[in-house]
């Protein structure tokens, strides 16, 4: 039983963690391969013309999305304090 509790915090963590990094991971791919085409088509091959759209963009998507990211942590973390006594009574 302990693995199992282990198991399902654990799957629990790294579910949280998807969620808050997933929006600002998809924003850099989507920009990097949009930069990539135009970087392909313009024959520009310069490194600060993908690095500094793809920054800006995850930056503007991290402020927007700040409080839904803040909120999901939170609730993540009042479970894991909330379940913490469940969890020690079931240790050997």
């Amino acid at each position: 039983m302990n693995e199992l509790i282990i198991i399902q915090i654990a799957r629990e963590a790294l579910k949280t963690a998807i969620y808050v990094a997933g929006p600002a991971l998809i924003v850099s791919m989507v920009v990097g391969l949009t930069i990539s085409v135009f970087q392909v088509v313009t024959s520009l091959q310069d490194q600060t013309v993908a690095f500094v759209p793809k920054v800006v963009a995850v930056m503007l998507v991290v402020v927007i999305s700040f409080p839904w990211m803040v909120r999901v942590m939170v609730a993540f973390t009042t479970k894991m304090f909330t379940d913490f006594n469940f969890v020690v009574k079931q240790l050997p």
